[in-house]
């Protein structure tokens, strides 16, 4: 075997002598480095530590961010009921579409397919997918379960399906006013809706899911907070009486071309709202194209001058004092009377009337001689009493307070106007209690909004006797020779009060523009309800509170009593024969 030898140019190499083998390095180099790697060790050691023991929980959080999910499950919404326990508002679970936008595809043909189904614009579908976030976005909130049906067999990925609660209200637009509505995110916005929201919603609970990467769940995390689902409210309204006081009162409206109308039954045991109508109306379950003449609750929130609605008040406080009797001789003559200046009329001079004439005739001149005779005060202690000036006591929105200036600041001629109606206001409802003072003996009754099982504890106004004789001239009023003898009723006797103003427009009245209203109650002798009806600007010639409202009235309480299981008080003939009798023209 031959001896392998090194190349000779690779033997003549002395390493030794190499200028580069042969310097020498610095000793701060391998130190730098090896303090360099050392404190890369400790720093990474310092960061373990810190994640490890320091910063635990927040590392664990942000992990579990990854996979772990909290899902909301939401509470079932409180129904509302009447009286009877019908349903005016109960929840519907119903499909609401949303979309991870970041996974969204659709052929050409499925995308025009998808935006016909949602009756929208390729712009305004656009805008719903870029609304959200990459994760996710709504399309369409509560919408019909047959909507989803055929968005589902589109076929198309990055859809999807949540459950979410809709409220429906089965009695629709007769009581709208009453129940209100929610929004979208199941919060009240009107009515008992919103003044019961708390009691209503519920509590909502919560579950922890483990989510892989396409938003799927496939575990659950502990055991998780049931919903408590929201309490039921029971109402004093009966549906059955809402409706048809509804019903009525919109017939009214369009037959005598008026803007608006409103009905307010009471019950004179308890004080329960048994019907709160108003039209115009809506459906809440489909609110599109609203306005505010739509949602306006006039029963509660439009304040008038109660008119002549106001002098069975004055007349009564004249009784109480001992100041005139029924049959005391009022003077009426020559038809007109000047108070600080100005003129005081009646429709027709009537000459002498008895105390009971005046209301049964509804006199200015009669009820304003009354008034004046009274300190300014004690004419203002009756209205406050009644609740005049005072914002109902019921938990419901909207209620207004009405206007009844100081007595202090009363001229004569307002002392005047007011014992009339005219220089105060009040709403329909607040008019309506008011009357319960003499349908009650006396005692004015405070009202509510939901069911009452015990008899409502009133405020002493008046005696039982001067109640009883007030009603005695309601029933004058409403019988042949009074101002409204079509509020009469078969089978029923019924005491009532009408009422007719100019409408106030700026500083001044409109000459052509009036409110017609009538305030009464029934049977007479026992009253079970009061019953109040305002009709706005009625436009067709006839503008009178006995021709407008009252036959509104005698409908409303016929009805009311019957379903009430309230024996008839009358025979049936003499109340047919006085709807043929026409109404007394009233002074306003």
């Amino acid at each position: 075997m031959k001896k392998l030898l090194a190349p000779a140019s690779v033997r003549g190499v002395d390493f030794a002598t190499s200028p580069l083998l042969a310097s020498r390095t610095p000793n701060w180099r391998s130190r730098f480095i090896v303090a360099a790697v050392g404190l890369g060790f400790a720093g990474l050691l310092g960061r373990a530590a810190y994640i490890q023991l320091i910063g635990t929980q927040f590392f664990q959080m942000q992990g579990e961010k990854r996979y772990a999910h909290t899902l909301e499950m939401p509470a079932t919404r409180g129904r509302i009921l009447d009286r009877n326990q019908q349903l005016l508002a109960t929840s519907v679970p119903v499909p609401s579409i949303w979309a991870i936008p970041k996974e969204f595809q659709a052929t050409p043909e499925q995308r025009a397919k998808l935006i016909k189904l949602l009756g929208l614009s390729a712009k305004d579908f656009d805008a719903k997918l870029a609304s959200g976030s990459q994760n996710f976005a709504w399309i369409r909130r509560q919408a019909e379960p047959a909507l989803w049906a055929q968005v589902k067999a589109l076929g198309i990925k990055g859809l999807y399906e949540d459950r979410e609660y809709r409220r429906r209200y089965p009695e629709g637009e007769s009581a709208a006013h009453v129940v209100g509505f929610t929004n979208l995110d199941d919060q009240g916005q009107e009515g008992i809706e919103l003044a019961f929201q708390k009691e209503l919603q519920g509590k909502k609970g919560a579950r922890g899911v483990v989510k892989d990467r396409l938003g799927r769940v496939i575990e659950d995390l502990g055991t998780g907070v049931e919903p408590a689902d929201g309490r039921d409210i029971t109402l004093a309204i009966d549906a059955k009486v809402q409706f048809f006081a509804y019903q009525k009162v919109r017939e009214a409206v369009a037959q005598h071309r008026a803007k608006a109308g409103s009905v307010v039954v009471l019950d004179t045991q308890t004080g329960e709202i048994l019907a709160l109508a108003n039209y115009p109306s809506y459906d809440p379950g489909a609110r599109a194209g609203l306005n505010g003449e739509q949602l306006r609750n006039r029963a509660l929130t439009d304040i008038f001058e109660p008119g002549s609605t106001m002098k069975p008040f004055v007349v009564a406080q004249a009784l109480e004092s001992g100041r005139v009797k029924p049959e005391s001789m009022i003077n009426s003559t020559p038809g007109s009377m000047v108070v600080g200046g100005f003129a005081i009329k009646d429709a027709h001079p009537y000459g002498g009337l008895t105390t009971q004439g005046v209301i049964q005739k509804s006199s200015n001149i009669g009820t304003v001689r009354m008034a004046m005779m009274m300190p300014p005060q004690e004419l203002w202690e009756v209205y406050s009493k009644v609740g005049y000036g005072q914002k109902p006591q019921i938990n419901f929105p909207g209620a207004v307070t009405g206007r009844l200036r100081p007595h202090k600041s009363w001229r004569p001629i307002e002392q005047a106007t007011m014992a009339y109606g005219y220089g105060l206001s009040a709403s329909l409802l607040q008019i309506a209690r008011a009357y319960t003072t003499f349908a009650r003996d006396g005692e004015v009754i405070p009202v509510s909004m939901l069911r009452q099982e015990q008899p409502a504890s009133g405020i002493r106004v008046f005696s039982p006797e001067t109640a009883r004789e007030i009603r005695k001239m309601l029933q004058m009023a409403a019988g042949p020779g009074g101002t409204g003898p079509l509020a009469q009723t078969i089978g029923y006797s019924v005491g009532g009060k009408s009422g007719t103003a100019h409408k106030q427009e700026g500083h001044g009245y409109a000459s052509n523009k009036y409110r017609s209203w009538f305030v009464g109650m029934a049977p007479i002798t026992q009253p079970r309800i009061v019953v109040g009806v305002m009709v706005d600007e009625p436009s067709n010639g006839v503008y009178f509170g006995g021709a407008v409202a009252a036959p509104v009235f005698g409908q409303v309480v016929q009805q009311t009593l019957r379903m009430m299981n309230v024996a008839p008080d009358l025979d049936v003939t003499p109340q047919v024969m006085a709807k043929a009798l026409p109404a007394a023209p009233e002074s306003f």
